[in-house]
C-alpha cells in the first residue's frame, strides 16, 4: 500500500528531511585523511542528537551504527568502523536517515578524499547525473519504469553498470515504505507517480560490473569485481505540477562541482 502524504505530514517530514540534508552539510566540512568511518559515525549521531532527532539507521533490523560509511568498492551499507580509515584519493559515501517528530528523511551523497583520480571522479558526477536526471521527469503521470530507465540509459551511454539488487523506497512515517523504486527498467511500465507520495532516488552506479557481494556480517555490500562503486540519494515529494526535492538544507543547497 502507498502512503499518500497529507499537507501536515509533508510540512513535518520535510523538517526531517532538511535536517538529514544539514547532517551531510555539517559531516562534509569534517572529512579528513586519517579520519576513521567511525569518527564519522560519531559526529553524525551527535549531531542528529543535538537536535532533537534520532538516526533512524541505529539498530534498524540490527544495523549496529547511526549512519552507513561505504567505502570504493563498497556498494552500500557499509558499518563503520575504527579500522577503516580514510585515505588520499577515497570516495566515501555517507547515507544518512533522521527520525524527527515521527517522520524518516533520507539522503545520502558520496564524498571525495583528497586527490582522487578522474576516471573516479568522472564515475561519482554521472552518478549524481543519473540521480538529477531520475529526479527531474518526476510528476503526475510518470511511472517508475521511466525513472529506472532514464537512469540505466545514463550510465550505459557512460560505460557504467547499475546495481539491480538494492533499489529507492517510499519513505515517511515508515524508514521504508511502498513503493520500491527500481534503477533501471523499461519506460512506460511500473507505478504510476501521483501526488502526495514520497520516495526516495538514490541510484548505485559501479564503474566496473553490477554485480555484488554480500559480506559476511550482512550488512555491507561489494563489487564483485572489486571496482569502485558510487551514490547519490535525495527524498522527493510529488505536488499536483511536479516534485519537490525535500532533502535540500535551505540555509546551503546542495551544489555539487565535483572539482
Amino acid at each position: 500500500m502507498i502512503n499518500i502524504k497529507s499537507e501536515r505530514e509533508i510540512a513535518i517530514m520535510k523538517e526531517s528531511c532538511q535536517l538529514a540534508a544539514k547532517t551531510l552539510n555539517f559531516i562534509e566540512d569534517k572529512l579528513e585523511i586519517g579520519m576513521s568511518t567511525e569518527d564519522v559515525n560519531v559526529l553524525c549521531h551527535d549531531f542528529i542528537t543535538s537536535h532533537g532527532a534520532y538516526p533512524s539507521p541505529l539498530n534498524y533490523n540490527g544495523f549496529p551504527k547511526s549512519v552507513c560509511t561505504s567505502l570504493n568498492e563498497v556498494i552500500c551499507h557499509g558499518i563503520p568502523s575504527t579500522k577503516d580509515k580514510l585515505k588520499d584519493g577515497d570516495i566515501l559515501n555517507i547515507d544518512v536517515t533522521t527520525y524527527y517528530k515521527k517522520f524518516h528523511g533520507d539522503t545520502n551523497r558520496t564524498f571525495f578524499i583528497g586527490n582522487v583520480a578522474p576516471e573516479i571522479k568522472d564515475l561519482v558526477k554521472v552518478t549524481y547525473q543519473c540521480m538529477m536526471a531520475g529526479i527531474e521527469i518526476c510528476k503526475p503521470g510518470t511511472r517508475l519504469g521511466d525513472v529506472g530507465a532514464i537512469i540505466e540509459e545514463i550510465a550505459g551511454d557512460h560505460g557504467y553498470s547499475v546495481v539491480h539488487e538494492y533499489c529507492g523506497h517510499g519513505i515517511g512515517r515508515e524508514f521504508h515504505e511502498e513503493p520500491q523504486v527500481l534503477h533501471y527498467g523499461k519506460k512506460g511500465t511500473g507505478v504510476e507517480i501521483k501526488p502526495g507520495m514520497t520516495f526516495t532516488i538514490e541510484p548505485m552506479i559501479n564503474l566496473g560490473k553490477r554485480h555484488c557481494k554480500l559480506l559476511k556480517d550482512e550488512w555491507t555490500v561489494v563489487t564483485k569485481d572489486k571496482k569502485p562503486s558510487a551514490q547519490f540519494e535525495h527524498t522527493i515529494l510529488i505536488t499536483e505540477s511536479g516534485h519537490e526535492i525535500l532533502t535540500l538544507d535551505p540555509d546551503k543547497p546542495y551544489s555539487p562541482t565535483f572539482e
